[in-house]
C-alpha cells in the first residue's frame, strides 16, 4: 500500500466517523471498536 492510498483511506474512515458523530449523533464508533477488540482476541487465539 502506498502512502497516498493509506492517507486517503485514513481520511475516508475519519470522515465517516466525523459524519456519524456530528450529523447522525450515533455511537457507531464504539460498536465498531468493541467488535474490533473481539476480532483481535479471536485472531490472537488462533495464533
Amino acid at each position: 500500500m502506498t502512502n497516498k492510498i493509506a492517507i486517503a483511506l485514513a481520511l475516508v474512515i475519519l470522515s465517516v466517523f466525523a459524519l456519524d458523530y456530528l450529523v447522525i449523533g450515533a455511537d457507531i464508533h464504539i460498536f465498531l471498536f468493541r467488535k474490533l477488540g473481539e476480532l483481535i482476541e479471536y485472531l490472537a487465539f488462533w495464533r
